[in-house]
């Protein structure tokens, strides 16, 4: 069964939230594909990392941004924009996650989802607008 709202190109979403960070200079950005978690409500969960609370809201704010443009989409909920250590963006088919880096290493979402396959982002090589 789907969750309600489930847009019809996730991989779409994934490449703009990717853009999105590097535009910002995110920082430490994964992509774990929770597709084969049978546990997982979404496609998509990307982390990456700010330096400061105004870099977490500035990548937050892009990601939401550029989501808009590329396909109309509001994000369906947010939360963690009042003191921005960690901002989630949930999309239905693909959530960002967007740490300082202290919180992102204490809540270690990384290894929550350990059964996810992986990938890490090269943000400046790969996602760099030309």
């Amino acid at each position: 069964m789907q969750k309600k709202g489930k847009t019809k190109n996730p991989v779409q979403l994934k490449d703009v939230v990717l853009r999105s960070i590097a535009d910002k200079k995110g920082k430490n950005v994964i992509c774990l594909n929770m597709t084969k978690v049978s546990s997982s409500l979404c496609d998509y969960f990307v982390i990456c990392e700010g330096d400061s609370s105004t870099q977490v809201s500035t990548i937050a704010k892009a990601v939401e941004q550029g989501i808009k443009e590329a396909t109309g989409e509001n994000v369906y909920h947010s939360e963690g924009y009042g003191n921005a250590e960690w901002i989630l963006l949930d999309y239905v088919d693909i959530v960002v996650h967007v740490f300082q880096p202290h919180t992102r290493k204490f809540y270690n979402l990384e290894s929550l989802w350990a059964d996810a396959e992986t990938e890490e982002i090269e943000t400046e090589r790969e996602y760099k607008h030309v």
